[in-house]
């Protein structure tokens, strides 16, 4: 819980640059006049504090403003110069002065090494919207538009009370309407951090002020944020903290074959909201808001955190009771580990340089450490003394418990009920009471799916924690946060999905992730001619939140654009997990690479593995294989690329596109106009003499079997020329190794896309 205090500097935080929207859509004053104006007569906030956070925010202004000591001004003034001052750069000549036209910049103009020039179009977060890919074009941002953004603002927050229980719905306000709104137009500033991602920072740094002061017993913030401020720019305030879950995968594919995708899709969802659950339960701990999220997905989270004993002790008291309940619930399966690194402002913009590297080479570090040391003697003897009496083994998960008429474990069952609730609820409610069918949370809390009527209903009673909606922003009293999810679905089952698959009815595994994301992380944003000034907590978070988005949600869009008979297992930070008709796996992965190389402007790769399999093949097994091919991809070298079949069939993209579904492919599509038994046999020959090209006496089978297929003259001049182009290329390919092994891979996929189910399964590729 949050004192009075700390909910006052959070909220005016948060608020302290809504004056720029005011300001830019054509008031005449200041932003910091403009915005505590604004909070006052439109917004109706009465509390002085909070008013005093946005008029006074800027040294001019609160050093003639006569405040105490103790002015929580004084934090907001300190928070937002520490957010700011990793995003300054040096004027270029003739730059001076501001430019209320400025659009936002993109964050991938400077990343890995680009200079690009790309700017973000005039819109707001709407998660039905279009993508808000970069470009160049020109897109000047005028007063209207900021008078529209305003409006809505003004709207929003009318719905809102200056309450603990509200923050995380401002939250949501400020995301949806600022994300692409930059938080300074001055020409001497590098404009590619959203006013969004610089409200939330200054929020998050004024808070761990706060907590690191009170600590020490200070209350003379004017002298040490404010006279004394280049020198608390050295100490230590902050804690970069990082959560991280073990197990993820495996207990995701531990499901039963009945009902096995919805099971995936439902185990996938329920530790996304679990480690929402787990963030939230600890920030709450540690009376901060999620503001001070930076980041969570894939089982991963960075927050910022105050670097105090008293938070030290609670996140070690916290992760044991974690680890405790996951012992409990799921035995070894998942284990969660943490890791911190003390921070002082200085470091969050890389003073002195190579020190944010430090940071998060110290967290790894840390989490490393745990992960190989999981369990103290005391967590061993639990283990070991635990009971089975009456227990029998859930034909689902595999796992030891009390069953129910259908041998399936609690969980499990409710975990079922999830599965259709993922698709048609909005609303997910965390409860302090066990009700039937709810799945459990860490700290004595459960999961339960609601309509907007049954939400409404249980907000009223005492069990009611807090809720995540579903892409979509609401506000409400603990609506925590809305959850980005990648729920694209086509079909509901394997079998449905192998039926809509052009030629061999066989699904698709996808498993991918984007190439040295963790580096990027780190040094992405280095330039040695500069002193590395770039890199900054700030666009880091930035960084973070945008391929979030794309994604959790924008992956909804790319692949609902195509209508692909592909459905999502998770997508989270950075990996994808797809099943599918198999050809659809491939266009749908084609599709996001695609895409992604568009958000990203090609500054950002991903790799996968593509396998196809029968409908009834284990799940586990077909997890386990499609890694291996994910891997077979990262071992290309400069990753960026795809395998397909298995890891004889490894391509960069560039390859895979232009030279195997590209070139060869389209010679065999136009040599083949009818799916004739002939042709395929003929292909299936030629196949297993271009495998064994080394046997001297395999290319002049292979010949024999090209000549075999020449046309007679009888058929006319244009069968005999697209006879002779095809067989002078293919000959061509099988000299060569490069365009052979193209060639095999060209040739399995036009088999599989013409290929009936009675067709012998010998003539499969080599998995």
């Amino acid at each position: 819980m949050l004192t009075e205090k700390q909910i006052k500097l959070t909220i005016g935080s948060l608020l302290h640059d809504i004056g720029k929207v005011v300001y830019r859509s054509g008031d005449g004053r200041t932003h910091s006049q403009s915005g505590y104006e604004f909070l006052k007569n439109e917004a109706a906030v009465e509390d002085q504090s909070i008013l005093d956070c946005v008029r006074f925010h800027h040294g001019k202004d609160i050093n003639r403003a006569g405040f105490s000591e103790d002015a929580l001004a004084y934090i907001t003034y300190y928070a937002d110069n520490v957010a700011a001052f990793t995003d300054r750069r040096d004027a270029e000549e003739g730059e001076d002065g501001f430019d209320k036209s400025v659009p936002l910049a993109s964050v991938f103009n400077i990343l890995n090494g680009n200079h690009g020039k790309c700017h973000y179009a005039l819109q707001t977060l709407d998660p039905k919207g279009t993508i808000n890919y970069p470009t160049e074009e020109n897109k000047e941002l005028d007063s209207s538009f900021y008078k529209k953004i305003l409006d809505r603002i003004t709207d929003n927050l009318k719905g809102i009370t200056w309450k603990e229980e509200y923050i995380s719905s401002l939250l949501s306000v400020l995301e949806a309407n600022l994300s692409y709104i930059p938080s300074s137009t001055s020409r001497r500033e590098l404009a590619d951090i959203s006013l969004y991602d610089h409200l939330k920072m200054t929020a998050a740094v004024a808070a761990c002020v706060e907590q690191y002061l009170e600590a020490e017993g200070e209350d003379n913030y004017r002298e040490r944020l404010m006279i004394n401020a280049k020198e608390t720019y050295e100490e230590k305030m902050f804690l970069l903290y990082s959560m991280d879950v073990s197990g993820i995968q495996k207990f995701i594919y531990t499901v039963g074959e009945k009902g096995a995708l919805k099971g995936l899709r439902a185990r996938s969802f329920y530790l996304e909201i679990m480690m929402e659950h787990m963030v939230d339960e600890l920030l709450e701990r540690l009376s901060l808001s999620r503001a001070n999220l930076i980041y969570t997905g894939g089982g991963h989270c960075y927050l910022l955190l105050p670097n105090t004993q008293e938070v030290k002790q609670k996140i070690q008291m916290y992760h044991r009771e974690m680890n405790a309940w996951f012992l409990e619930q799921f035995d070894i399966a998942l284990y969660v580990a943490y890791g911190y690194a003390q921070a002082s402002a200085n470091n969050f913009r890389n003073e002195p340089d190579g020190s944010y590297r430090e940071l998060y080479q110290c967290i790894s570090q840390m989490v490393a450490e745990q992960k190989s040391h999981r369990y103290g003697a005391e967590e061993i003897q639990i283990l070991n003394s635990k009971k089975r009496d009456g227990e029998r083994e859930c034909t689902a998960c595999r796992r030891m418990a009390v069953l129910d008429e259908r041998d399936h474990c609690p969980v499990c069952r409710a975990l079922e009920k999830l599965s259709s609730n993922i698709l048609h609820e909005k609303y997910f409610t965390v409860i302090s009471e066990k009700e039937p069918d709810a799945l459990p949370l860490p700290g004595g809390a459960y999961l339960v799916a609601d309509s907007e009527e049954e939400l409404l209903v249980c907000m009223g009673t005492p069990v009611y924690k807090r809720c995540y909606t579903k892409n979509n922003i609401y506000t409400g009293k603990r609506v925590t946060t809305k959850l980005w999810v990648g729920d694209y679905s086509a079909k509901d089952t394997f079998e449905e999905l192998a039926e809509q698959s052009e030629g061999i009815q066989r699904i698709g595994i996808l498993r991918a992730d984007v190439d040295n994301l963790g580096t990027t992380f780190v040094h992405g944003f280095e330039r040695m001619d500069d002193h590395n000034h770039y890199t900054t907590l700030s666009r880091t978070a930035a960084l973070s939140r945008q391929l979030s988005l794309f994604f959790k949600l924008y992956i909804n869009q790319i692949l609902e654009e195509n209508k692909r008979n592909v459905t999502i297992i998770y997508s989270g930070g950075d990996d994808v997990f797809l099943a599918g008709a198999w050809n659809d796996v491939i266009e749908a992965f084609i599709d996001l690479q695609n895409a992604l190389k568009k958000f990203t402007q090609e500054t950002l790769t991903i790799s996968g593995g593509i396998g196809v399999y029968h409908s009834k093949y284990p799940i586990n097994v077909m997890a386990k294989e499609v890694e291996h091919l994910e891997d077979a991809s990262k071992g290309v070298e400069g990753k960026n690329a795809i395998t397909v079949f298995s890891d004889s069939h490894s391509y960069p993209w560039s390859e895979f596109t232009e030279k195997v579904v590209g070139e060869k492919m389209d010679l065999l599509r136009s040599f083949f106009t009818d799916d004739n038994e002939r042709g395929m046999n003929f292909l299936y020959n030629l196949v297993e003499l271009l495998r064994n090209r080394s046997e001297k006496i395999q290319i002049a089978r292979y010949v024999y079997l090209l000549s075999r297929m020449e046309p007679m003259e009888s058929e006319g001049k244009e069968k005999m020329e697209a006879y002779r182009s095809f067989s002078e290329k293919m000959y061509e390919w099988a000299q060569e190794e490069t365009d052979r092994r193209e060639l095999i891979t060209a040739i399995y996929l036009f088999v599989y896309m013409h290929r009936e189910e009675k067709e012998e399964t010998s003539n499969d590729t080599d998995q």
